[in-house]
C-alpha cells in the first residue's frame, strides 16, 4: 500500500501511469494533478506521500527549476522524473537537483513497474541506455564526475568489484543478488561498502564515476 502523486498534464499519460500503478502495487492510493502550483498544495496537504512521480515539462514547471522548487518544499517526499525526455545531460542534472529517479515515457510497462520498485525500496533508477551510454561520453563525464584512481578500485574484493560492474549495466539490487547467485542482503552489504571504499554519497556517483572502467583489468588479480 502506497500513496504516489502524479502530476503530469497529458491525461492520457496519468490514466497510464496510474494503470500501471494500479497493477504492479495494487492497493496504493492515487492521486493526479496537471500543474506544479497543484502538485505542491497537494505535497503540502498530504505529508504521508511515498512517492511523486514528475512531469517536467507540464505547466509551472520551466525544466528543472520546478523539481528545485518542489523537493525544497518536500524535501523528504522522493521525487522521480517521469518524461519523454532522453537527453544524457538533462538526466544527470535531474539527479544532480534531487531526483531518485527518471523514468522515460517510452519504456515498457513492465520496466516501469521495476523502477518504480526500486525506487519505493530506496533505491535509485536511472534508465540502463542512458547508462550505457555514458560510456561512449567520456570527455564529457570527466568534466562532470571525474574516474576512480586506480588504488581505491584496488581496495574493492572481488565480489565487491563484480556488484560494481553489475551497477554499471544498470541492474538492481534483485537482479544483480540473481545473476551473481548471491543473497540480496548480501548484495546490499556490498553497495554500501562499495560507496564507502570509494568515497561517494550515493548509487549514481557510483555508476557514473566506473561507467568507463575496464573491470577484467581489476579481476584479473
Amino acid at each position: 500500500m502506497y500513496k504516489i502523486l502524479i502530476a503530469d498534464d497529458h491525461p492520457l499519460f496519468r490514466e497510464a501511469i496510474h494503470n500501471v500503478i494500479s497493477d504492479g502495487f495494487e492497493g496504493s492510493e492515487v492521486m493526479e494533478t496537471a500543474d506544479l502550483d497543484s502538485a505542491l498544495a497537494l505535497t503540502q496537504a498530504h505529508d504521508d506521500l511515498d512517492l511523486i512521480l514528475l512531469d517536467l515539462n507540464m505547466p509551472g514547471m520551466h525544466g528543472l527549476n520546478g523539481l528545485i522548487t518542489l523537493r525544497n518544499e518536500a524535501p523528504t517526499t522522493p521525487v522521480v522524473i517521469v518524461s519523454a525526455e532522453q537527453e544524457k545531460q538533462i538526466v544527470l542534472q535531474a539527479i544532480t537537483y534531487g531526483a531518485v529517479g527518471f523514468i522515460t515515457k517510452s519504456s515498457p510497462r513492465s520496466q516501469m513497474i521495476e523502477a518504480i520498485e526500486q525506487i519505493l525500496n530506496g533505491n535509485v533508477y536511472l534508465p540502463p541506455d542512458i547508462i550505457r551510454a555514458q560510456k561512449s561520453s567520456t570527455s564529457r563525464r570527466h568534466n562532470d564526475t571525474p574516474s576512480f584512481p586506480p588504488e581505491m578500485l584496488q581496495a574493492l574484493t572481488r565480489k565487491q568489484l563484480l556488484v560494481l560492474e553489475r551497477m554499471t549495466k544498470g541492474e538492481s539490487n534483485k537482479q544483480i543478488a540473481y545473476t551473481l547467485d548471491i543473497a540480496e542482503t548480501t548484495v546490499k552489504a556490498h553497495v554500501s561498502a562499495i560507496l564507502r571504499k570509494l568515497n561517494v554519497h550515493n548509487r549514481v556517483q557510483a555508476i557514473l564515476s566506473a561507467g568507463d572502467i575496464d573491470f577484467s583489468d581489476y579481476l584479473r588479480r
